[in-house]
């Protein structure tokens, strides 16, 4: 009987139902259209914003030099390099560096110029593997810590930790900004964090590298590299100057054997199928003028490939996933 049963029912198993479900492809439309390039609305749009675009770059090239004319000369006179070429120097040769919060400190304490907040993160390659760079800019200053120091510091070690990022912390500050002080000790998120941050990573195994040189003072009793290379043995390593310092910093990390593992599939990158440019042309500086942010969209994710889901609710907002071929 049961074989019976069994022989009447597989081909009903077998059997497709029509009408059930229809199947419409896997492939995910491209987004964005035609611009008509000659409007004067996109004219328009372009001229504004390309103009902003150009005076960021300006702003960001004046943060660049770090501090005045005067305080930089007098830190190069005394054979060191500034903080930027000791990052250039640090790195892989061609190898990218990518800057975080390079405007902290911008305008942020009235007249008081201190820029990028006095310290320079950012994450670079270094003997091959990526790292979480700490420099402190002793022509802003003298590298001492502002609030905003301390804030970006923080949020460079925060970046570091979520990422698993080995850190290297090129230090040449003068302590915290003693007429702002009232502003740096009181919490758990201000100055003393940061040694927090430091012995987490640490439990975690992310390692952390601090680079100090033999420069020539006044007071090395009382805390020169001789000093604490010889008595105290706080520091590992004796460096005779800031090339040789970088040098010695990348033959650590070269010996950290440390391989990152990635939590998702790397994938080799492909151009939107419009181009960036006319982004000025969309966008613009009038805010009460509206755009398709859609048309955004398209000139910024991959091959202009964009799964939009909710589209029907909430119209203000767009949301969805940049989607694969």
């Amino acid at each position: 009987m049961w074989a019976a049963l069994r022989s009447a029912l597989r081909p009903c198993a077998r059997a497709a139902v029509p009408g059930l479900r229809a199947y419409h492809g896997d492939s995910v439309a491209a987004l964005g259209t035609q611009l008509n390039s000659g409007s004067a609305i996109y004219q328009e749009n372009y001229e504004q914003m390309k103009a902003l675009v150009n005076q960021l770059h300006e702003r960001a090239q004046y943060v660049r030099l770090g501090g005045s004319e005067k305080a930089r000369a007098l830190h190069t006179a005394r054979g060191k390099l500034l903080a930027r070429e000791r990052i250039d120097n640090l790195i892989d040769p061609g190898s990218p560096f990518l800057e975080l919060s390079q405007f902290a400190g911008y305008q942020l304490y009235g007249d008081e110029e201190v820029p990028s907040g006095g310290i320079i993160t950012g994450i670079g390659r270094v003997s091959g593997i990526e790292c979480m760079i700490v420099a402190n800019d002793a022509t802003v200053k003298g590298g001492t810590y502002y609030p905003i120091t301390v804030k970006k510091h923080l949020r460079a070690q925060e970046v570091a930790l979520q990422n698993r990022l080995p850190c290297i912390y090129l230090v040449d500050s003068g302590g915290a900004n003693l007429p702002r002080q009232a502003e740096i000790f009181p919490d758990r998120d201000h100055f003393g964090r940061i040694f927090y941050n430091q012995a987490i990573m640490s439990s975690k195994n992310i390692m952390q590298v601090k680079a100090a040189t033999g420069e020539e003072v006044s007071a090395e009793d009382l805390g020169g590299a001789d000093l604490h290379c010889r008595k105290s043995g706080v520091i590992d390593h004796y460096a005779l100057d800031d090339h040789h310092a970088l040098h010695l910093t990348r033959k650590v990390v070269r010996s950290l054997n440390y391989q990152k593992k990635l939590d998702v599939t790397v994938e080799p990158s492909e151009e939107p199928l419009f181009p960036a440019d006319e982004l000025y042309g969309i966008v613009g500086a009038n805010l009460k003028r509206n755009f398709d942010v859609r048309e955004v969209v398209a000139r910024i994710v991959d091959g202009s490939r964009f799964n939009e889901f909710k589209a029907f609710y909430g119209d203000t907002l767009v949301t969805g996933i940049k989607m694969k071929t």
